[in-house]
């Protein structure tokens, strides 16, 4: 089991159930590094500017809402914090509901919830009472500084909090071009209807989540393998490599020492530092050094 999120408690009425957060869900997308084919170098995201294509330094950027085509409100770090929720560590039920009333489009993700030895008991209650209820709690938790709405369900011997999406953030089908109905003036026949049952009622199997396979990722790791086995692969030769991947080096803290009196003779007489006019700036210094001081760091 991974490390747990964070820990806290379930809260409902004056109970508090001392639980951990665990994911539930283990992402099996295959990553992919975006490459220069020149010569395999990683190619970072780069901050342009779509009007002028230049690039944006970091201090530069700020974050804008547009209100209106091209019109936009700017917000500062300040302002994010001062809308931030308070972060908690409660699960705080706000009301119990029939679980076929929560419908499946508002699910985004689950998480485990596990007592600690003093909420073992306090756990088990909720639990069977949610499953001979048939209900779930529908509850408020802030994971990450963000607030969610969220489930708390049985599966099997564990609570599971399956955050759910806002009213908001559900899009309207208004838009959508759907048949109504009406399926005489659709063109749908009693006949055609009751076949489709009968097709449906031919094809009913009980849930086996096991059985069903993300094919797809299955073939690409395959494609993948034979290309390994079959030596066509392309390594970044180590004059390639960049800086950034290297591995890291031991500091030799006699070699830092000395790089620094010899730089602090050249500075001036005496070791006293250049003076340096107002505004102008100090010369870079050499690579190696800020590639050692990097390390340092």
């Amino acid at each position: 089991m991974a490390h747990a999120i964070w820990k806290g408690s379930i809260g409902f009425g004056l109970v508090q159930i001392p639980v951990s957060l665990h994911s539930a869900e283990e992402s099996k997308d295959l990553s992919f590094t975006l490459l220069d084919e020149r010569d395999l170098s990683p190619v970072g995201y780069e901050r342009i500017n779509k009007r002028t294509g230049e690039r944006v330094p970091w201090g530069s950027v700020v974050k804008g809402y547009e209100y209106d085509k091209d019109a936009y409100v700017v917000l500062g770090d300040e302002d994010f914090r001062r809308a931030n929720v308070e972060a908690t560590q409660t699960v705080d039920i706000l009301a119990f509901v029939s679980a076929p009333e929560v419908e499946p489009i508002y699910f985004e993700r689950p998480y485990y919830l596990a007592p600690d030895r003093r909420g073992q008991k306090a756990y088990a209650l909720l639990r069977e009472a949610l499953r001979r209820t048939g209900k779930i709690g529908i509850a408020s938790v802030v994971i990450r500084t963000r607030q969610h709405v969220a489930a708390v369900m049985v599966r099997g011997q564990v609570l599971v909090l399956q955050l759910l999406r806002f009213a908001h953030e559900i899009r309207s089908v208004d838009d959508l071009q759907l048949p109504g109905d009406e399926l005489e003036a659709l063109g749908v026949s009693k006949k055609e209807l009751d076949m489709a049952e009968r097709l449906i009622e031919g094809m009913v199997d009980e849930w086996r989540p096991g059985e069903y396979r993300d094919r797809y990722r299955e073939d690409l790791l395959a494609l993948i393998d034979r290309r390994v086995e079959a030596g066509q692969i392309r390594e970044i030769a180590p004059e390639e490599k960049p800086a950034e991947r290297a591995a890291p080096k031991v500091i030799d803290m006699m070699a830092l020492l000395k790089e620094s009196l010899e730089q602090r003779a050249k500075a001036g007489p005496a070791g006293r530092p250049r003076k340096v006019a107002a505004g102008a700036q100090e010369a870079a210094p050499s690579r190696k050094a800020a590639r050692t001081r990097r390390a340092a760091r």
